[in-house]
């Protein structure tokens, strides 16, 4: 029966339970006429009468009674799909999928996520970890809703915007540095240690091979990894030093482990919030920008 009309079969149901068009039409803010019309439209639409007039009261033939629990079904259900796109509207339900390095997986999302799902906590949340070239790529694609990447990015289709800056440090053991170092190191300096590096190709190894190019050094790494905490445990058995963010080394047990000196030039990372600039965004990708965004102003 294609063409059956919901707002039809709602007024159905409610001339059967209130006994009459006009109290059904002062319910439904309508026209005494306006509700027989429908009536006889839906009457017409299923070639029976579905209505019956007993004295001053509508009742329901036979036929309307076999209708009604499918209506009042329908109208059970058509509440739910109100009530759960209205959760929807507000982002308490949907999915939000995410695309950030390694590093910023650890030591930035869980803060975000743990304040987005205390607001929003039906929303479904999905990370995905890569090189910020492939996480953009995704983002363009469409299989990301957005991103959390290092700077510096561009991709026309893409909007992106700076959120945070972090301070890069040079990483001993304490094992080898055991005393507290406040001299800041050149790139020659910082180089005369075997290097723990990122691995090539990501955008924060791009950052360090450009400060120490700069400095007249050209890098030449003992080991190169993807992965920041494999990077931390072989600094901590004293194989090399690295150049890392503060924050990866800023916890009470990391402050025991490794010792954290300054560079001299300075020399920082900047992360960024990526979206399509043709994507609309729904209330829990919104919620999630929004989040990252509150990084603004930390180290």
């Amino acid at each position: 029966m294609r063409g059956v009309n919901l707002d039809q079969l709602l007024t159905f149901a409610m001339v059967v339970e209130h006994g009459g068009f006009t109290e059904a039409a002062a319910r439904l803010g309508l026209t005494q006429p306006a509700v027989s019309m429908q009536i006889r439209n839906l009457e017409d639409r299923f070639g029976v009468r579905l209505i019956e007039r007993v004295g001053k009261r509508a009742l329901p033939t036979a036929a309307g009674r076999d209708l009604l629990p499918f209506v009042h079904r329908l109208r059970d259900e058509a509440d739910a799909a109100v009530a759960h796109m209205t959760r929807h509207r507000a982002g308490d339900f949907g999915r939000v999928r995410i695309g950030t390095g390694a590093t910023a997986c650890i030591y930035r999302l869980p803060s975000i996520l743990t304040a987005l799902r205390a607001d929003h906590p039906g929303l479904e949340i999905i990370v995905v970890t890569g090189d910020t070239p492939e996480i953009l790529d995704a983002v363009e694609a469409g299989t990301l809703d957005l991103a959390l990447v290092t700077l510096p990015a561009a991709r026309p289709s893409l909007f992106i915007e700076p959120v945070c800056v972090e301070t890069l440090v040079a990483v001993d053991s304490r094992q080898t540095e055991p005393e507290e170092v406040n001299d800041a190191l050149h790139p020659a300096e910082a180089a005369a240690a075997p290097l723990i590096l990122y691995e090539r190709g990501g955008m924060m190894r791009a950052v360090i091979d450009a400060w120490f190019l700069a400095g007249g050094c050209q890098p030449r790494p003992a080991m190169e990894l993807g992965n920041v905490e494999a990077i931390k445990n072989l600094v901590a058995a004293g194989l090399g030093r690295s150049i890392l963010p503060l924050v990866t080394v800023a916890g009470d047990l990391d402050r025991d482990r490794f010792c954290a000196r300054p560079l001299a030039p300075p020399l920082t990372r900047s992360l960024g919030l990526a979206l399509r600039r043709d994507k609309t965004l729904d209330a829990g990708v919104r919620a999630m920008a929004a989040a990252i965004r509150s990084l603004e102003g930390r180290e």
